[in-house]
């Protein structure tokens, strides 16, 4: 087993503008106006597609088809025994052409119980550039209250309502689920979330999507709704979600761990990084990775590589900076 670098995936037509700057990051053409998201490492689909959104190799095969070939080799006995052939993770690089539409994720509970999904949507941002978010409700609103907001289409009363945040680049803010949320205009930044694809859309003026219809899961807004956080966080709450030391080991806020992992690793001459299935994503400089088989792969800034477990522990050789997203601990 050996790692493998990733070419770009970037599903066409999204719903919101960008792109450019992850071919800028990547030293690629740009994909069009419309690609803002690269889904590194996916085994899954884009909602309401059968193949859309999954990670095709060099080969032309699927990576979720050779994870199911061999799941020993790609995940290890532990992380099989504790979630079966299922990676437990999905990464993204982010461009965010237009502010994005408020909205929030489901958790597994309602995700399994109203749509019949293994997983339900926690995320985490590793800013890769600075600029503004929206995290959660400064007060608690009623269930009656947000509806109407949406059925209004007020995205001023719904942003207002808002705590809007500055975050730097190198800062990590966690999303857990239920958590209203947006993306600032001009944000590039690298996701780590649960593999689902499940968005509950408050917010589609100005957007190419038809919220009615497709706002809410198909369960209806009074339904949807249900699985979003009506009560107001205070600032010091909100703050407990952003990360500002970001230098060594995890760089998530508590919590997050339940759902997956993520490390931030600086290398200036050779760093050991344990065995296990990863996604990189190589961020700054230029480094090397070499297995314990005697595989060397070049992974300068802007690379994507996803590491089966079979490749062993792994070195990091030359100076530069990479984030290993890995699945949650099995134990």
């Amino acid at each position: 087993m050996r790692p493998i670098i990733l070419p770009s995936n970037q599903p066409a037509d999204r719903f919101y503008l960008g792109g450019a700057r992850i071919a800028a990051f990547r030293g690629e053409p740009s994909a069009g106006p419309r690609t803002p998201e690269d889904w590194v490492g996916s085994t899954t689909t884009v909602r309401g597609h059968a193949t859309l959104g999954r990670t095709r190799l060099a080969d032309g095969s699927l990576l979720v088809d050779r994870i199911a070939e061999n799941p020993i080799d790609w995940l290890g006995t532990e992380h099989l025994a504790a979630f079966g052939v299922d990676t437990k993770l999905l990464v993204k690089l982010l461009d965010a052409g237009q502010r994005l539409p408020v909205h929030a994720h489901p958790d597994t509970a309602f995700a399994s119980e109203r749509l019949g999904a293994a997983h339900g949507k926690s995320e985490a941002w590793f800013m890769l550039t600075p600029g503004d978010v929206y995290l959660g409700l400064r007060e608690s609103v009623s269930p009656e209250e947000l509806l109407a907001l949406v059925e209004a289409q007020d995205i001023e009363g719904l942003l207002g309502r808002m705590h809007r945040v500055h975050v730097e680049a190198n800062q990590t803010v966690y999303v857990p689920p239920g958590l209203l949320h947006a993306i600032g205009e001009g944000i590039l930044l690298v996701e780590v979330q649960e593999p689902e694809d499940l968005s509950i859309l408050l917010e589609w003026r100005g957007f190419s999507l038809d919220g009615l219809a497709d706002g809410h899961l198909g369960l209806g807004f009074d339904v949807a709704l249900q699985a979003v956080e009506t009560r107001g966080r205070s600032e010091a709450e909100v703050a407990s979600l952003i990360r500002t030391d970001t230098t060594g080991g995890t760089v998530l806020a508590p919590g997050s761990e339940r759902f997956f992992r993520l490390e931030r690793v600086e290398v200036d001459g050779q760093t050991s990084c344990d065995a296990g299935f990863a996604v990189l994503v190589a961020i700054g400089g230029e480094l090397t990775l070499l297995t314990v088989g005697g595989e060397t792969l070049s992974v300068p800034s802007g690379t994507t590589a996803v590491v089966p477990h079979g490749a062993g522990d792994f070195l990091l050789s030359g100076r530069g900076t990479v984030l290993i997203a890995r699945p949650p601990r099995a134990a």
